[in-house]
């Protein structure tokens, strides 16, 4: 079945948001969305990592932010009109959800497909376990990002304490 068609059985197939990092195109799980808002302006953590762009507030929490181009591909996301900040639902290892937020690249389509569809590529990357499989749509190859997987235990320590507020 074609990632863009309807399943046969009647329900309706997970949406998901794209985005790029570089020229790849990626997706993000919509159900994990809270919000896509134009790219905010954040307060830099010092010590953070470079990917780590910073922390916002955002209906009166303070919500860290990742650069995903960053993270992976060594470069800041271009600033763009179509660069947004995506508020997601993060799962931190003790079981909470707490609002993490993404700047992305080109955030402004979305597919329709069963998460069945995505398949395997066959490569294990321990340096970025957030990388999902893939699946084939008219205009290439579309990976999934597993949001639960973007921070190291360390890192989410850090963005995360346990006085953290939840969403």
């Amino acid at each position: 079945m074609n990632a863009n068609q309807q399943p046969a059985h009647g329900h309706k197939a997970p949406l998901y948001l794209l985005f790029s990092l570089g020229l790849e195109r990626y997706a993000l799980a919509a159900r994990d969305v809270v919000a896509v808002l134009p790219r905010v302006p954040v307060k830099t953590l010092p010590g953070a990592p470079v990917w780590v762009a910073g922390v916002f507030a955002f209906r009166g929490a303070l919500v860290p932010v990742l650069d995903l181009c960053q993270l992976s591909l060594g470069t800041a996301a271009v600033a763009r009109t179509s660069t947004r900040t995506v508020l997601v639902h993060y799962r931190t290892a003790d079981g909470l959800t707490r609002p993490l937020g993404l700047v992305l690249e080109q955030a402004s389509d979305t597919l329709r497909c069963d998460a069945e569809a995505f398949r395997d590529y066959g490569l294990v990357n321990p340096a970025s376990p957030y990388l999902g499989p893939v699946v084939e749509t008219a205009a290439g190859l579309v990976q999934r990002i597993a949001i639960d997987q973007l921070l190291p235990e360390t890192v989410q320590a850090l963005l995360f304490p346990p006085q953290g507020l939840t969403l």
